[in-house]
């Protein structure tokens, strides 16, 4: 049953990274809470191996901490306007400068979240001119935006920002984020993206704030979340409904999850998570 409404749910589905109005409420009654489905199972084995092959031996992540990342992503979807109905990926990311550690987690409506892996990435750092505080929230992967493919080209510096030639470029739209360089909580614009990074020259630095407020990811990371579409529920529809835009843009090799989802989830573990401010202000 649960390939059903996979399915069902996949059918309806530059370096600077004010806010666009929140895109429609998706929403689905929450799954029951069932037995263990095997196939379901045998999937999220599934992705764990890809996860693990593609990132190698990238530095991972200290495990501490893990279920309270778990459970501000957690909390930080249920606060939020975005309803998954059933099983499906999420993409979180914890911008606290001394964790800087995403997690691709398969979210439960009911019951338990699982890990299928995790990585050091970079988010905004603060103290530096033109860089920008990641924003956190709930922001959805629709095809309200067309993505794009890095060129691999350098910059001035003879860095390529967003990596090598081919990786993956998701775009969320321009969104409100805090100056770092500013401590009176000033904000501006930036075009949000989640992206590779110079495999050679920013790659090994990954897991300490860097970027301009978007989110760098590892090569690896970026490959398995281009070759499984963990993002790219709408892009595949819009792909199958004949535009040629997003054919083009979704990888050939690519095997989509029936996991996959939209949302990516930004938390700072140094703030109350969202159930506990709303408490706190009664």
């Amino acid at each position: 049953m649960w390939r059903v409404a996979l399915l069902l749910m996949a059918v309806i589905a530059l370096n600077a990274c004010a806010p666009a109005a929140p895109p429609p409420a998706i929403a689905g009654p929450p799954a029951a809470e069932a037995a263990p489905d095997p196939a379901l199972a045998a999937e999220l084995e599934r992705l764990r191996a890809r996860f693990a092959a593609e990132t190698g031996a990238a530095r991972q992540p200290d495990p501490a901490g893990r279920e309270q990342r778990i459970a501000r992503a957690r909390a930080a979807l249920e606060a939020s306007f975005y309803r998954p109905a059933g099983p499906e990926l999420v993409v979180a990311v914890d911008r606290h400068p001394e964790v800087q550690v995403l997690s691709v987690l398969l979210a439960r409506p009911e019951g338990g979240w699982e890990v299928v892996g995790e990585s050091l990435v970079s988010t905004g750092a603060s103290g530096r001119r033109g860089h920008f505080l990641t924003p956190t929230g709930v922001f959805l992967h629709t095809d309200a935006i067309l993505d794009y493919r890095a060129l691999g080209k350098r910059n001035a510096l003879g860095v390529r920002g967003l990596g090598a030639r081919g990786m993956r470029v998701w775009d969320f739209g321009w969104l409100t984020a805090e100056k770092g360089w500013r401590e009176d909580g000033e904000t501006g614009e930036i075009r949000f993206l989640l992206h590779a990074t110079d495999p050679d020259l920013l790659e090994p630095r990954l897991g300490r704030p860097a970027s301009q407020g978007c989110v760098r990811i590892p090569s690896g990371v970026n490959r398995f979340l281009d070759l499984e579409g963990v993002l790219d529920v709408d892009h595949e529809r819009a792909a199958r409904a004949g535009d040629a835009r997003f054919a083009a843009l979704l990888h050939p090799a690519r095997t989509p999850s029936p996991l996959a989802g939209r949302a990516l989830i930004v938390v700072d573990s140094r703030e109350a998570p969202p159930g506990e401010a709303r408490d706190a202000m009664r």
